[in-house]
C-alpha cells in the first residue's frame, strides 16, 4: 500500500501556526510581488476567493470580510516543510519516504499490516500535527494515483474522514473513483479533462479506469497514459523514488518589485541571482559549464492581461567548469549587455546553471597563481559566514546595496524559526 501525506493549505497553516487567533478565520497568502493568491484557508475558499486569481480583483471581498493577507514567506515555509518531512522520515524510515513537493510526501506502507492501516495513518496525522503544528491529510491506497484520489476526498470531507481515508477494498476504490471528477485525477489537467468529457464522454475517474490499454496509448499520451490507467486499476506502476540529491540544472529567478528600465539595476539583479545559484551549486558539490541568462520585458499593450511575458535570453559555455561566484557573475552580466533593449521596461530576470559536473573533477591549472586555484576554499568561507550571519553579509559589489528592484513583500510575516531578531515573542 502507498500513502500520500499532504499539508492542508500549507502556506496558510504556516502563518496560522504563529498567529493562533487566525484559526477558523479566512486567511490567504500571495505570490511573488504580492500579485496573485497562491494559498487559501477553507474559510477563504467559502467566500469565493479564487485560487491563482489577481490580488487586486479579490481585494473588495478581502476587505469586506477582513481576510488575513500575507506575502509569501518562503524562508518560514521551507523550514516548516523540512520539519514535516523529517517527522515522516523518523516515523517511516528514510527509504520509505519520497518528498514530492514542499507540502506533499509519498510513503511506502508495505510493512504495515492491512488491519492496521487506518490506525497507523491516523497516528501519522496526529504525530505530524503534534510535533510540527501543521495539519495534514492522509490518503492510502494500493497505488500512488489512487492514494492521491483518497487524499483529495479526505480533504473534501474533513469532518467525516477526520482527514484520513484508506481505500483498502475494491468497493471503497470504486466508490471513490465514482465520486472523483476526471479533472481531479493526478496527471489530468483541466484542459485535457474538458477534451475527455467532450470527445469521449469521460466525466469521472471511474469512467477513465474502465478504458483499455489500447485506448490509453492512443488518447492519453502513450506510455504515460498506460501507466496512469494501470495505477487506476490498482496495478502499482509508479514506485517510491529516492530523493534527487544532485540536480542536473539549477535556476534562480524572481519578479522585480516594479518594472525596471535601468540596465544597471538589471545587472545587479542578475549578479544577485547568480550568487544565489552558485551557493546552491556548491551545496551539492557541483560545478557548471554553461550559464544561461534571461529577462522578461513588460508587455507594451495594456490589454495583454496576465499572460506570461515572452522572455529573451542567451547563454555562454564557460572555458572551465566552475562554482566560484565571481567566475559566474562576469559572463552573466556581459550577457545582459546583449539582451537589454534601451527604452523597454523589464519585469523579471533569471539565471540557469547547467552542464553540471562534480567539482572533484576540476583540475588545478599549473599556469595561474596559486590563489586562483583556491577559489573553492574562499567560496566555502563566504558560504559559512553567510549561513551563520544571514542576509548576505558577504557579497560581491556587483550585487549592489540598495536593490531597488527587489520584489515586493509588503505583507510578509516574520521568519520566526530562522532569524534570532524575528523570533516569536510569548507574552
Amino acid at each position: 500500500m502507498k500513502a500520500i501525506v499532504d499539508c492542508n493549505s500549507f502556506y496558510c497553516s504556516c502563518e496560522r501556526l504563529f498567529r493562533p487567533e487566525l484559526n477558523d478565520k479566512p486567511v490567504i497568502v500571495l505570490s511573488n510581488n504580492d500579485g496573485c493568491i497562491v494559498s487559501r484557508s477553507d474559510e477563504a475558499k467559502a467566500l469565493g476567493i479564487p485560487m491563482a486569481g489577481p490580488y487586486f480583483k479579490a481585494k473588495p471581498v478581502i476587505e469586506q470580510f477582513n481576510v488575513a493577507t500575507f506575502s509569501s514567506n518562503y524562508t518560514l515555509y521551507g523550514d516548516l516543510s523540512w520539519r514535516v518531512m523529517e517527522t515522516l522520515r523518523m516515523l517511516m524510515g528514510k527509504d520509505n519516504v519520497e518528498v514530492y513537493s514542499v507540502d506533499e510526501a509519498f510513503l511506502d506502507l508495505s510493512n504495515v499490516a492491512p488491519g492496521q492501516l487506518q490506525h497507523f495513518s491516523m497516528h501519522i496525522r496526529r504525530t505530524v500535527e503534534q510535533w510540527t503544528g501543521i495539519k495534514v491529510s492522509v490518503g492510502v491506497a494500493p497505488t500512488k494515483v489512487l492514494a492521491k484520489v483518497a487524499n483529495k476526498l479526505s480533504k473534501k470531507n474533513k469532518i467525516a474522514t477526520d482527514c484520513v481515508l484508506v481505500l483498502d477494498t475494491e468497493e471503497k476504490i470504486i466508490e471513490a473513483l465514482h465520486q472523483t471528477p476526471v479533472s481531479d485525477v493526478w496527471g489530468i489537467g483541466w484542459q485535457y479533462a474538458n477534451k475527455l468529457k467532450d470527445m469521449h464522454a469521460i466525466f469521472t475517474a471511474l469512467d477513465l479506469r474502465n478504458k483499455n490499454e489500447d485506448w490509453a496509448k492512443k488518447h492519453l499520451g502513450g506510455v504515460v497514459g498506460i501507466r496512469l490507467l494501470k495505477e487506476l486499476q490498482e496495478k502499482p506502476y509508479i514506485p517510491i523514488q529516492e530523493e534527487l540529491v544532485v540536480k542536473k540544472m539549477i535556476m534562480t529567478t524572481r519578479m522585480f518589485g516594479h518594472a525596471v528600465n535601468n540596465i544597471a539595476d538589471i545587472k545587479e539583479a542578475i549578479a544577485t541571482y547568480t550568487s544565489r545559484a552558485a551557493e546552491k551549486l556548491r551545496r551539492q558539490k557541483s560545478a557548471a559549464t554553461i550559464i544561461n541568462v534571461f529577462i522578461v520585458p513588460k508587455e507594451l499593450r495594456h490589454d495583454a492581461g496576465f499572460r506570461r511575458g515572452q522572455s529573451v535570453g542567451s547563454y555562454v559555455t564557460l572555458p572551465l567548469a566552475t562554482s566560484a561566484t565571481n567566475d559566474l557573475i562576469k559572463p552573466a552580466v556581459r550577457l545582459i549587455d546583449k539582451l537589454f533593449e534601451k527604452g523597454r521596461q523589464y519585469k523579471k530576470a533569471g539565471v540557469i546553471l547547467s552542464g553540471l559536473v562534480p567539482d572533484t573533477t576540476i583540475q588545478a591549472n599549473l599556469f595561474v597563481e596559486e590563489k586562483d586555484n583556491c577559489k573553492r576554499m574562499l567560496m566555502d568561507m563566504v558560504d559559512n559566514v553567510n549561513f551563520a550571519m544571514r542576509n548576505d553579509i558577504l557579497k560581491f559589489a556587483a550585487s549592489g546595496t540598495a536593490k531597488n528592484w527587489k520584489m515586493r513583500q509588503e505583507l510578509r510575516s516574520p521568519r520566526y524559526t530562522t532569524r534570532w531578531e524575528e523570533l516569536f515573542v510569548v507574552k
